[in-house]
């Protein structure tokens, strides 16, 4: 995992939304979600939950914490 990934993630759960965080960063929202993905595959766990709302599991609050 690098800064680049944590600043996503960070840009996501400020933005409550991948598309809205997407534009804020100047990336496409495919982009942003595969450095989603990627993180969530190297941390082994989901950090959202995508239905029926997005938001933050418990495990993605901890680790904004």
């Amino acid at each position: 995992m690098n800064l680049l990934h944590m600043n996503y993630f960070i840009a996501v759960v400020e933005h409550q939304s991948i598309s809205r965080a997407a534009q804020s960063l100047f990336i496409t929202q495919q982009t942003l979600s595969s450095h989603i993905a990627s993180m969530e595959k190297e941390l082994g766990t989901c950090l959202f939950e995508r239905r029926p709302r997005f938001r933050l599991t418990r495990t993605g609050e901890r680790f904004y914490q």
